[in-house]
């Protein structure tokens, strides 16, 4: 049984990105826009699909979503978090000023 790779995409009329595995719901991640700002309030992924690594991919896909609209990230949800502590990559999406408040490092810009 051949599996197609998962999906993404921003339902923006539910306020969430989807990840789907061939057409199925398998998660999403609530946002709030509100102005320049994108805040990643809850992540779920259905035990079904639990442990093939969907929650990053979708996380991956909402940051990558944010850095393309110019869109500061606060990630509220803890899920969010880890991820951006893992990557940091994606912490610059942090305004500097918010990231002690979600006990992410790197208050100071770096030179």
């Amino acid at each position: 049984m051949e599996q197609t790779e998962p999906r993404v995409a921003d339902n923006s009329e539910a306020s969430r990105f989807e990840i789907t595995v061939d057409g199925a719901l398998a998660g999403f991640a609530d946002y709030r826009l509100k102005g320049r700002e994108i805040s990643l309030t809850h992540t779920e992924i259905d035990p079904a699909f639990e442990g093939r690594g969907l929650g990053s991919a979708l996380v991956r896909a909402a940051l990558d979503a944010a850095r393309d609209a110019g869109l500061s990230v606060l990630p509220f949800c803890p899920f969010v978090r880890r991820y951006i502590e893992r990557h940091p990559g994606y912490l610059d999406l942090v305004p500097a000023d918010r990231r002690t408040g979600f006990s992410l490092g790197g208050g100071e810009a770096a030179e």
